[in-house]
């Protein structure tokens, strides 16, 4: 019990960087604890407990379920390479520590931590700058900013390419810091950054000199002309004091990109400014612009100095509307439901990594980012939506029939060889009842007037007539 406790207290205090360094300096990396994947109880408990705060502030829930999903989608896209390689910024700070270090801090010393932990903040700071401040890695980065919210959940509205740039900055750090030291902070600098994504902390005092707060973040996400490009730190404010990037919240802050994209389609939300760079620069015709187009600012223009400007950014006038398509009650339900379905899917997914083959693995990768899409065509009300959803069903019920996809509910979950007569019945009623489901969806969504929320009603009468055949 007074493990459990303290593993607890250790993870919740994690969140806040409120580690020390005894109980979280180690010898190997094989030993950190991964302490972001064992943080998703915080994560949801934190989300939770700012939805009742910020309905007893506002009268008001901080989040739809439409941007909410959208997010945390996004989160889950982000980490999916994670399943088929270790991640880019300890891979290549290995590489650089075991053939290039110049010398070795010990991994044991608080005066180590310490300088390790401001080394991964500094590096964070610029991480995040030239982010901003590159084209072709704001194209990465919009996908945090996507969000016309601000909330706990817009914390995970991560990107999932910016991992491919972002660990070229840690790696003068691998030339004196053990990785070990370092595997340490980079999580938990990561992880202080979720609870700063929140409207319902208002001022922390004279912390605000020092750390970065929910104060100093929402300026960061707004498209204020005097939000843009500033606050770029981790942990601390001090780098943007110290070389000229901070501002402080002053006007309503109004979230999300200048140009908001009005869409919670969430492979374009991930890849949409790559499509969009690629076409500008096919229209200018010199070699020079098209390249400035992808390593000059967002805002670049030719004959504009090199961070471009502000001048046709639409007027901020704190009377926006954030995008939020009308959608029914069962329409929210259906989205909800499935999306805690494929949420299962893929905490297994990851769960199992290490005993699936690579073939399987690509196999469920693609089916959860079809799931996400397919979702998201139904939040946006799309016309091809009953079409798509209707080749997910037909593919969550193949997949299920051959066991490479497992229900939560038990019932669905038991072995054939161990099932009674009674289970398979049921079971085998069941398979046919999401077939009917799918296969009625993939007839009614070729009649222009028939909506998909037709289709589900229809679909699901049919497989509760097929349950109690």
């Amino acid at each position: 019990m007074a493990a459990a406790a303290g593993s607890v207290s250790r993870g919740l205090r994690a969140m806040f960087f409120m580690l020390t360094p005894n109980e979280s300096s180690f010898e190997k990396v094989e030993e950190v604890p991964q302490y972001v994947q064992q943080a998703t109880p915080y994560f949801v408990g934190l989300m939770l407990l700012e939805l009742a705060v910020g309905a007893l502030m506002t009268g008001s829930p901080v989040v739809t379920l439409s941007d909410g999903l959208t997010s945390l989608s996004a989160g889950m896209i982000s980490r999916l390479p994670l399943l088929v390689m270790r991640g880019c910024e300890l891979s290549a700070y290995l590489y650089v520590w075991d053939h290039f270090r110049l010398l070795e801090l010990p991994w044991d010393s608080a005066w180590t931590w310490w300088l390790t932990f401001l080394g991964v903040d500094f590096c964070y700071y610029w991480v995040h700058r030239f982010a901003h401040e590159v084209a072709i890695l704001w194209a990465a980065h919009q996908v945090h900013h996507s969000s016309e919210y601000y909330n706990l959940t817009t914390a995970l509205r991560q990107s999932l390419t910016q991992q491919f740039t972002s660990w070229i900055f840690y790696l003068p750090m691998a030339l004196a810091v053990p990785p070990s030291v370092f595997a340490v902070h980079i999580q938990l600098n990561l992880l202080y950054q979720f609870w700063i994504h929140t409207e319902v902390i208002r001022d922390l005092g004279p912390l605000e000199w020092i750390f970065n707060t929910p104060k100093h973040h929402r300026v960061h996400h707004g498209r204020n002309l005097y939000c843009i490009d500033k606050n770029y730190g981790g942990i601390l404010i001090i780098w943007d004091r110290l070389f000229g990037t901070f501002a402080a919240e002053s006007d309503k802050v109004i979230y999300g990109l200048v140009f908001p994209i009005k869409t919670f389609e969430i492979l374009y939300v991930q890849l949409h400014y790559y499509v969009y760079l690629w076409k500008r620069s096919k229209t200018y015709k010199t070699v020079s612009d098209k390249m400035s187009t992808f390593i000059k600012g967002p805002s670049w223009k030719p004959g504009k100095r090199r961070l471009g400007d502000h001048v046709d950014n639409p007027k901020v006038t704190g009377n926006e509307i954030p995008h939020g398509p009308k959608w029914s009650l069962t329409f929210q339900v259906y989205v909800g439901l499935h999306f805690l379905l494929v949420l299962w899917t893929y905490h297994k997914l990851f769960e199992s990594k290490m005993v699936l083959s690579q073939l399987t693995i690509f196999g469920m990768t693609s089916y959860v980012l079809l799931t996400l899409t397919s979702l998201g065509f139904i939040i946006e009300r799309r016309p091809s939506s009953a079409f798509l959803e209707t080749i997910r069903c037909v593919v969550m019920v193949t997949l299920m029939r051959y066991s490479y996809l497992r229900s939560p509910l038990p019932l669905l979950s038991v072995p054939t060889e161990k099932a009674t007569p009674e289970m398979k019945r049921i079971s085998s009623q069941l398979e046919k009842g999401l077939l009917i489901y799918a296969v009625h969806a993939a007839l009614l969504c070729h009649c222009a007037d028939v909506s998909l929320s037709d289709s589900l009603g229809l679909i699901s009468s049919r497989s509760t007539s097929g349950l109690a055949g």
